[in-house]
């Protein structure tokens, strides 16, 4: 009687799993099916990207389309452009943003709470309604066709800052204490005791930031001369005034998101973490 009621239990959890699983890989599926899509075009040259149905898995493979949009352009030279604007957006991001978040969390002051909602408040603003200002801001300060003028309007972010106070909140006053019963300073305690106790923050800030960063498409347009252009934008050159090869399209940007796809793997785990953390605070 005993085995036939687990084999009833087992039996039940596997129609279960089966029930949840299968809903949730269609799902992935369909979430997953432009992405397809675009790979499958960039593999098959020749093939009409506008049949129906579209092909979202190939039926061959052939990796002409490349080639050719490897020789057309000179990748070597705008993917260094676009790890340099990356590797600083990321950085003084992290910096910037936690320094920003670490008073809103930690200290007690008059109108703290004011200051929170007020920055809270800018995200409604829509992105491209300080392109202008941004602009004359980096002209009056010489930076135009320079990283430096494409880094430096969106090194603090408010959902960065957001994050990270969330992160700090999160941590046991005793640890600040501490470190000021040995006579830490407070810029110290930040960096050596705060720092490495939001990881996972430090994970998710990183990768929003190197997304956002080596996706960068308008601003550098604005800013930079062709020849600086990060490969986002550089891949404006495979479109052409009357005509455009969408293979080399779909080639030129399944290349540019590989490095994308290979960092979020590497810190999908601090990702989680971190997501959860901030939600939970």
């Amino acid at each position: 009687m005993d085995k036939a009621m687990k084999n009833r239990k087992l039996l039940k959890t596997i129609q279960n799993k089966v029930l949840i699983y299968i809903p949730l890989m269609l799902f992935a599926l369909l979430m997953m099916g432009p992405f397809l899509w675009l790979l499958s075009v960039s593999l098959m040259p020749g093939k009409n990207v506008f049949a129906f149905p579209p092909a979202i898995f190939p039926t061959f493979i052939d990796f002409k389309n490349y080639v050719d949009v490897w020789q057309y352009m000179d990748f070597l030279k705008y993917i260094w452009n676009t790890v340099i604007i990356t590797f600083f957006g990321v950085v003084f991001s992290i910096l910037l943003c936690s320094l920003t978040a670490y008073p809103l969390a930690i200290f007690k002051f008059k109108g703290k709470n004011i200051i929170f909602v007020a920055l809270i408040a800018t995200m409604i603003i829509p992105a491209a309604a300080g392109l202008v200002v941004n602009y004359l801001t980096i002209n009056k300060l010489g930076l135009i066709n320079t990283f430096t003028g494409v880094v430096l309007p969106g090194l603090v972010t408010v959902f960065n800052v957001f994050l990270f106070r969330q992160a700090f909140m999160g941590i046991p006053s005793d640890i600040r204490d501490s470190g000021k019963m040995d006579g830490a300073s407070e810029l110290r305690i930040w960096w050596q005791l705060m720092m490495p106790m939001i990881k996972p923050a430090i994970a998710v800030v990183a990768l929003f930031e190197f997304m956002a960063s080596w996706n960068s498409f308008l601003w550098p347009i604005i800013v930079l001369n062709t020849d600086k252009y990060p490969l986002a934008s550089a891949l404006s050159f495979l479109n052409g005034q009357f005509s455009y090869n969408f293979g080399w399209i779909a080639a030129g940007t399944v290349i540019s998101v590989l490095p994308i796809i290979i960092v979020f793997l590497l810190t999908q785990k601090y990702f989680m973490e971190g997501i959860s953390g901030a939600i939970k605070g």
